[in-house]
């Protein structure tokens, strides 16, 4: 009878538990931290290929009252990552909502999740490079391994973590991170509204790198032997999807384990920001236009820098405005959105009309651009405008006296 009887309440929260956390004790430096990958192999007999796969959006959709078929389709949608783009040409038209409306968009890769108040899904590929000791420092959870990409979500996740989850792994993140972004001087010798360091804890901005580092260790995986060639990919009207070839399914295992294997994933996190972030570009220019208020009150070799620079090369300082393209714009967690907006107090110095001249241009935008985006015939009120920001840069900096 009692093998008979359904489990209490308290029984199935003890075995959600279990598998939501590990145990201190199971803890191996070797082993933890500890990201997986399921082969598509398992369901698939063969995927297809992008010559050219995008790079993926995570896709938050409401998972709380799930039925069996959306939980099973979801998982089935992510194990096809390597299809990118093209995942959507493996299922029929009878999909359930909402993995339906995203179908109907067309060729688009995305990763879908669970929206949760946590946002851990989004961020569980950098949770799961951090070490114990930077979890035990800001008070995060001793999670087991994660999964990628979203498979299912055993232990409704979500309840066990905290309400501010999502800012100490910001922390966190920004901790480990930083002496990668700034090795000379600790993220505490920095203001809280430095540029750099509110970058380092914008969560959104990493999580396309460190895709990028996941996608690319998995696809040095070798193949499940599924008897598939390489070769164009028919369409039932007798063409073929252009751009893209047949081929077998990856093997699964484990993306990274053990902490001196997630160490490397993290610089190689950093490393591919620049192609995804343009990552080195805004270091360059953040470090290239310090102001005093970026430097909190301590002591750093950043700061000492800073201020010899400033009192004794002050007069060779000068201010100039460069359009670059191909950029876009980062902002960090206390950035404030007025309408077209973005602001910071980073440009403080200026008016909303200067700022939003500045932001722009250092988003991409052209001198004409800017001048059509805000309403004028010409570019001549910007230029203008330009002069008289650069006359209030050099005034600031003491280049006048």
């Amino acid at each position: 009878m009692d093998d008979e009887r359904e489990p209490t309440t308290d029984e199935i929260e003890a075995w959600q538990r279990d598998d939501a956390f590990l145990p201190v004790g199971d803890v191996r430096p070797d082993e933890h931290p500890e990201l997986r990958n399921i082969s598509a192999g398992m369901i698939f007999s063969g995927v297809v290929r992008p010559l050219e796969p995008e790079l993926p959006d995570y896709v938050a959709i409401d998972m709380e009252h799930r039925s069996l078929e959306l939980g099973g389709q979801v998982g089935m949608w992510n194990l096809l990552w390597e299809a990118a783009q093209f995942r959507r040409r493996f299922f029929d038209d009878d999909l359930p909502e909402p993995i339906a409306s995203i179908a109907d968009m067309g060729d688009v890769n995305a990763i879908l999740v669970p929206r949760t108040q946590s946002r851990y899904f989004e961020y569980a590929p950098l949770y799961h490079l951090l070490r114990k000791s930077t979890l035990d420092r800001f008070g995060l959870p001793l999670l087991r391994r994660g999964q990628w990409p979203f498979m299912a979500d055993y232990s409704n996740i979500d309840r066990y973590l905290s309400a501010d989850f999502g800012d100490r792994l910001a922390r966190a993140w920004a901790w480990t991170v930083w002496p990668h972004l700034n090795s000379g001087s600790r993220i505490s010798a920095f203001s809280g509204d430095d540029p750099i360091r509110l970058l380092a804890h914008n969560l959104d901005f990493w999580v396309p790198p460190v895709t990028t580092v996941i996608q690319e260790t998995l696809r040095t995986f070798p193949e499940v032997d599924k008897g598939k060639t390489v070769g164009p990919v028919p369409l039932q009207d007798g063409g073929v999807l252009e751009g893209a070839v047949t081929g077998n399914p990856r093997m699964g295992g484990p993306v990274w384990m053990g902490e001196e294997d997630a160490a490397e994933r993290v610089v190689e996190t950093v490393e591919t920001a620049d192609s995804t972030g343009h990552l080195r570009g805004i270091l360059d220019a953040v470090r290239s236009h310090r102001v005093a208020d970026d430097f909190s009150a301590q002591w750093s070799n950043a700061r000492e820098d800073f201020e010899r620079k400033l009192y004794r090369k002050r007069n060779k300082v000068r201010v100039r405005f460069v359009e670059l393209t191909d950029t876009i714009p980062v902002q960090g967690p206390e950035s404030e959105v007025d309408g077209r907006l973005v602001t910071s107090d980073f440009l403080a110095l200026l008016d909303s009309q200067q700022r939003e001249i500045v932001v722009l241009l250092s988003s991409g935008y052209r001198q004409h651009e800017i001048a059509e985006r805000l309403g004028y015939a010409s570019h001549s009120p910007i230029s203008k405008k330009l002069a008289q920001i650069r006359r209030q840069a050099e005034q600031f900096f003491g280049m006048d006296q």
